[in-house]
């Protein structure tokens, strides 16, 4: 079952994803740049002609197909859980893990960001905490587990996610050695 992970712009998700892929020797796919290449332009410049409606329109089919993939890790785009057919795709077929961010991590980290559309305005904080107050309950409502992201290290959020998921069941502890007390023998 691929691993999906959730939560607002500049959460950390590909990053993340990424990392946590490779520990377990899964592929990767990252939601917004399998949409970037099918449209074969920038999501802005997308969001820029298109709107957003038709946006997440091509985000619902291309979360379809990849959430009916095989294993690997997924990295979502932010705004993934405003459509109920992206939540319920996501949830059924995928173990969800929200890596949530308080809305002045987030502006903290996006401070010098021009290429997220949402966030092209005057108060990206004002902005950023709208978004959170909108997206938080349903990447709760998402979600298998939630990790808080922090200021942690990615490596560190790598092994929290890693950590959940084994103490779950859903991770082969003799392919991921415990992070708490190294190697189990």
């Amino acid at each position: 079952m691929p691993i999906a992970l959730v939560g607002m712009p500049g959460g950390g998700k590909s990053t993340v994803g990424r990392q946590l892929a490779k520990r377990l020797d899964l592929k990767f796919a990252d939601a917004d740049a399998a949409i970037e290449q099918r449209i074969r332009q920038s999501i802005r410049s997308f969001f820029e002609r298109e709107g957003e409606s038709r946006f997440r329109d091509l985000e619902q089919e291309v979360i379809d197909e990849l959430t009916a993939g095989g294993p690997g890790v997924l990295a979502t785009g932010g705004g993934v859980v405003l459509r109920e057919a992206n939540r319920r795709h996501l949830r059924e077929r995928c173990t969800v893990v929200y890596l949530r961010s308080t809305p002045e991590e987030l502006a903290r980290r996006l401070r010098h960001d021009t290429q997220r559309p949402l966030l092209q305005v005057a108060d990206p904080l004002a902005k950023l905490r709208a978004l959170y107050a909108e997206r938080d309950p349903l990447y709760r409502s998402t979600a298998h587990f939630i990790v808080e992201t922090g200021r942690p290290s990615v490596p560190t959020l790598v092994n929290m996610i890693l950590m959940q998921l084994e103490l779950a069941g859903l991770v082969d502890p003799a392919k991921v050695p415990s992070v708490i007390g190294g190697p189990r023998t």
